[in-house]
């Protein structure tokens, strides 16, 4: 069975295997994805006091 590996950074929007993401995840522990990491779009992001959620207009809504 081989897992499914998202081709861009969900932070910066870059190609995944690119650059070193560090920044990027180190970033992703306190704010929301801004990039959808399947179709690299800019998503719609929406936090409030209780999360957030970011909608790819392709691949649809995560929250967190």
């Amino acid at each position: 069975m081989t897992r499914y590996r998202n081709p861009y950074c969900d932070h910066c929007g870059g190609p995944a295997d690119g650059a070193d993401h560090g920044p990027c995840r180190a970033a992703r522990e306190l704010e929301p994805p801004r990039y959808c990491a399947r179709c690299r779009r800019r998503m719609v992001v929406q936090v409030t006091p209780a999360g957030w959620s970011a909608r790819c207009a392709e691949h649809g809504t995560l929250s967190g």
